[in-house]
């Protein structure tokens, strides 16, 4: 391991460096909402704190944290804003594209300070292989993180000179992600959502681009064949593991914000017509209880079932498909639940609950957009229920 990279960040407590960041995020929420980006000192301020490398191998200078722990970091986050969180989840879990590249192009990827990839969707996407790489023209879209990335991916289907699809020994085409420097891509910034606006996630494009091979891994989808054994204890998980876990406590930590604000308002408003406060309210007494227990039973589900996975992994180089599916049930409930206490707290909180003033309606668009997410999708309950019952499950989410 010639040419060590910088000193890791310290790590110790990544959770506590998290939730130091806190109040410079709330403060600039109401401008990574009016931009659709965060501010260049808020990016720096996690560059700081190491938060981009958290699950980068050491060899990087990252620090391979156990998802158990990583996902704790990503909570606190998103208890400050929900696009922060989003844009650091979705560009961690991207740098473990590093595994499946050359030390010398992952560290020419990654080893910069302010190194950070980012990728989206693309059906309207082909590779076509040539002498030493690939000619790539695609557009791609939903590049969460990408207004601050220095590189993108872009999935494609590869394809032979002679235009024949080139395919897996199961028969499947098989894709590749191409890695390409930001500077590269034309992007199309028309972020127009109702919610996660702070996250930037452009449309990009390139047309007849080349890709040399050794700036291409193997496509997301496929990671769970990969021999884990020899990973670092996060990157035994997989990606897609760690991508629905992180997804799913950004929305819980924002759902946590949305209780704690509620609580608070509970205590200080008296709705117009009734003599007490909110709080007095034996209706919003047992709503705050089951609010409470909504969240804290999808918390707690799923950081054990990831303790445990760091466990089996640390123990067998991998998780067995028990625990992906259920890492895959518990993170799709916890989306689920904290998207039902979000829409709870703002009917609550009544009409102080549109104000732009006031925390619950950002809040809101935002758990309603993490619910459209495809890591939100109900029908994953189906995937895992067909595991449970001894089916064949479509392993393109696991």
């Amino acid at each position: 391991m010639d040419a060590p990279r910088p000193a890791a960040p310290d790590t110790t407590d990544p959770v506590a460096a998290a939730a130091a960041l806190r109040p410079l995020i709330e403060a600039a929420a109401p401008r990574i909402e009016a931009a659709r980006e965060l501010p260049a000192e808020l990016v720096a301020a996690l560059h700081d704190a190491g938060l981009f490398r958290l699950l980068l191998p050491r060899w990087l200078g990252g620090a391979e944290l156990a998802p158990d722990r990583y996902v704790r970091v990503v909570d606190q986050i998103a208890r400050a804003d929900a696009s922060t969180a989003w844009c650091l989840n979705q560009t961690a879990v991207c740098s473990i594209t590093a595994l499946h590249l050359s030390r010398a192009v992952a560290e020419a990827v990654f080893g910069p300070r302010d190194a950070l990839l980012a990728w989206g969707i693309g059906p309207k996407a082909k590779a076509v292989a040539v002498a030493g790489g690939y000619r790539v023209t695609g557009t791609w879209s939903f590049g969460s993180g990408s207004r601050h990335a220095t590189w993108l991916g872009g999935h494609c289907p590869v394809f032979e000179a002679d235009g024949t699809p080139r395919r897996h020994a199961d028969g499947k085409p098989l894709e590749r992600t191409m890695l390409f420097p930001r500077a590269a891509a034309t992007i199309d910034a028309r972020w127009d959502v109702i919610g996660l606006k702070g996250t930037g996630s452009d449309g990009y494009a390139v047309d007849d681009l080349f890709v040399a091979e050794d700036h291409t891994c193997t496509h997301l989808t496929r990671w769970h064949d990969v021999d884990t054994t020899t990973f670092g204890l996060p990157h035994r998980f997989g990606a897609t593991s760690l991508y629905a876990s992180g997804f799913a406590m950004t929305a819980l930590g924002n759902a946590r914000a949305v209780l704690e604000s509620f609580v608070i308002l509970a205590g200080a408003k008296t709705p117009r017509g009734i003599k007490n406060a909110l709080r007095d309210s034996p209706v919003v007494q047992m709503q705050v209880a089951q609010a409470e227990a909504q969240l804290e039973s999808a918390r707690c589900w799923l950081l054990a079932l990831l303790a445990r996975g760091t466990e089996t992994a640390a123990e067998t180089g991998r998780l067995t498909m028990d625990l992906r599916m259920a890492i895959r049930m518990a993170s799709t409930y916890a989306i689920d639940q904290a998207t039902r206490v979000v829409e709870a707290c703002y009917r609550a909180a009544g009409t102080t609950a549109i104000f732009e003033a006031n925390p619950f309606e950002r809040r809101f668009r935002d758990a309603y957009t993490i619910s459209q997410h495809l890591q939100g999708r109900s029908m994953h309950f189906e995937t895992v229920g067909k595991h449970i019952l001894g089916l064949e499950p479509e392993p393109l989410f696991l």
